[in-house]
């Protein structure tokens, strides 16, 4: 599409052009100027071959050949004037050639500039009128809705996979779009909003677009954004502008993407009721269930944060079914897995069921990308397939970012690591509530120094207090092997006191896991909105007294972890430096070696059996990945938020978390 030029360039050209012609049009003299005097001398001294006479210009030509030219002389239109002005000044100019310009002969180029200066005029009152209209245009158009509208969808349910339970939901959708006639002879009446609420990746767009391709209806997508402007009312007019598009395709489905945008409770602000965006969403309201009848027109939308919308958007009538799209257990992520490798040559050994154990809490659009990352990295390969050696660095990639091998490390850095990593994974042995070691590595991963890899066995959305208690415990080993074997601490354990503080925090006044303080939640994950909160500070608040009571209690438990901590890397002492001085020789151990550790082999024993399989293990990584589901990690770097709050999730995994993430 080409950029328009501005008029004030065209303006600017015009002008220009004009002076340019003005200029090369003019009478032209050659010519050196002089006052007239020298031109009255050289005439006396009888210097002069010819004379040109312009009004008030004269232009002499001296015998030598040069031309001298005169502004402001006396105006002589013919040969009696010369003579008797020669007569004068007492000059001899019978051998002189005269010349005048006749008065009455005008230049053509005169006779055209008038009419060529009308023209620009003309064109250039046309440009500033055809920009006005332009302007004027955009400004009509300002209130257009953006919806894309999209006929033939290509997408079916066989596309979606890991939530059977969301596509039965939304088949009764397009049974509706399918055949209104035979819900209407019974009464029934289908819900005229849809609200697909879940974390993000999870396939809600792609929900949507497989109603619309099953049902082949019309399909318009917009995002909860695209309503609001900066000028007042306009929202209001594309909402309305979207219906009555909306009307002319019935039976259709309108999309609203992310529509807390746009939706999100009304008086939670100090502007009033003449927000732009509290109109807007008015107008929805108005639309989905007003006087005006909009049978036929199904309203989808997605959100991740439900808990924030307006609770007139959620009545029924309007948004009044919800459909919970949750992160995929472990035989949806096998079912993902297989629709995203269709075309992907994949090696025969693969196995799915194997990659989606140890992938749990991975939405389908991390399950996506982990595909895709496998597919780049068997490509710099030059491999013709994708392999298991291929998906488990892709799964360590996701996770936590490319392994960084040639980042130059000190052996002090690397020695500190090593009982730090082994801190970690010798508390999760021997505490019986923590998941099992998977691997731990010393080698530099995104921004993290090393890392703890430990998987649970089973998909459990509730976690006990015991299971807190032995995480609290394993994640202060790092911290408490540095001050056990280095006698002095370091930075690296930043995540893992944030980790831990936070752990510790949610279970005394969230999850009522406190003696002290009882069955009280003292705080909350519902958002915070200054209109509703102004003027209201006692709402969800507590005294200074209670305030300081919970500081002490986060404080005892994670002093009491410390303390146990502490002890068992004490009396383990043995297993802690074998481990250490394993990772410090071979930088990874994985399952076999921790346990092998964990028996009392020495550190040479293990060095020997990793030997004996490394082959093995290079060949198929996940032959050591047997047992059930997810990964959780625990990062030990001060930068590393990001990992951290990956790790937060194996913890606090309770169900309307996960939907509110």
């Amino acid at each position: 599409m080409k950029k328009k030029t501005k008029v004030w360039v065209w303006i600017i050209v015009a002008v220009v052009a004009v002076a340019l012609i003005a200029i090369l049009l003019s009478d032209v003299f050659d010519g050196q100027k002089v006052g007239f005097t020298e031109i009255l001398r050289q005439l006396k001294n009888e210097n002069v071959k010819g004379i040109y006479l312009d009004g008030y210009v004269w232009e002499a030509t001296l015998k030598d050949g040069s031309t001298i030219i005169a502004e402001g002389a006396p105006s002589l239109y013919d040969y009696a004037d010369f003579s008797k002005f020669c007569e004068e000044y007492s000059i001899k100019f019978e051998e002189i050639a005269i010349t005048f310009k006749d008065p009455n002969a005008g230049s053509i180029w005169a006779s055209i500039l008038p009419f060529l200066g009308i023209g620009v005029v003309a064109l250039i009152f046309f440009l500033i009128m055809r920009s006005a209209s332009g302007a004027n245009n955009a400004a009509m158009n300002i209130g257009k809705n953006k919806a894309h509208m999209q006929n033939n969808l290509r997408v079916r349910f066989s596309d979606v996979a890991g939530a059977e339970e969301e596509k039965e939901e939304l088949q009764e959708v397009v049974e509706f779009l399918k055949s209104p006639k035979r819900f209407a002879n019974l009464g029934a009446k289908i819900p005229s909003g849809v609200l697909l609420v879940g974390p993000p990746g999870t396939g809600k767009t792609l929900f949507a677009k497989a109603v619309a391709g099953e049902a082949g209806v019309p399909f318009f997508s917009v995002s909860g954004s695209d309503f609001v402007e900066m000028y007042v009312g306009v929202g209001a007019k594309r909402v309305r502008d979207l219906f009555e598009m909306a009307k002319k395709n019935q039976p259709c489905i309108i999309f609203i993407d992310e529509i807390d945008a746009v939706g999100r409770r009304r008086g939670a602000g100090l502007g009033g009721g003449h927000d732009e965006r509290e109109q807007t969403l008015n107008q929805i309201l108005v639309q989905m269930d007003g006087f005006e009848d909009s049978e036929g027109i199904i309203i989808m939308a997605a959100t991740n944060r439900a808990d924030i919308l307006d609770p007139a958007l959620l009545r029924p009538g309007r948004f009044d079914r919800q459909i919970h799209v949750n992160l995929p257990d472990v035989k949806g992520r096998e079912q993902i897995l297989k629709v995203h490798a269709r075309n992907k040559p994949m090696s025969p050994d693969v196995n799915f069921k194997t990659v989606a154990r140890i992938t749990a809490g991975f939405s389908g659009a991390e399950l996506a990308n982990l595909l895709n990352e496998a597919a780049i990295l068997a490509a710099r390969k030059n491999k013709a397939t994708i392999g298991n050696l291929e998906l488990y660095d892709a799964i360590n990639k996701v996770l936590m970012g490319p392994q960084k091998k040639s980042r130059v490390v000190t052996e002090s850095d690397k020695r500190c690591t090593a009982y730090h990593e082994a801190g970690h994974a010798v508390l999760a042995c021997l505490c019986e509530h923590c998941d099992p070691v998977h691997e731990v590595s010393i080698i530099p991963r995104g921004r993290a120094a090393g890392y703890t890899m430990t998987r649970p066995e089973t998909d459990d959305n509730d976690v006990s207090y015991n299971k807190l208690v032995d995480n609290i415990c394993m994640s202060l080993g790092g911290r408490v092997a540095e001050e056990l074997v280095i006698q002095d601490v370091t930075t690296g354990a930043s995540a893992d006191i944030q980790h831990v503080s936070e752990i510790a925090r949610r279970m005394v006044t969230q999850w009522g896991m406190s003696k002290k303080l009882g069955l009280v939640a003292y705080d909350s994950d519902q958002p915070v909105f200054m209109g509703m909160e102004y003027g209201n500070q006692s709402r969800g608040g507590y005294s200074q007294q209670t305030a300081a009571s919970i500081d002490a209690e986060v404080r005892a438990l994670v002093a009491k972890a410390h303390k146990r901590a502490t002890k068992l890397l004490k009396d383990n002492r043995s297993i802690l430096d074998n481990m250490a001085r394993v990772l410090v020789e071979k930088n990874t151990i994985y399952t076999e070696e921790v346990a092998l550790l964990m028996k009392g082999a020495s550190y040479k024993e293990v060095i020997a059996e990793m030997e004996k399989t490394e082959g093995e293990h290079n060949a198929n990584p996940f032959a050591r990945a047997t047992k059930e589901d997810k990964e959780h990690v625990i990062v030990d770097e001060t930068t590393a938020v990001d990992t951290a709050e990956k790790a937060n999730e194996s913890v606090d995994n309770k169900p309307e978390d996960k939907t509110e993430e």
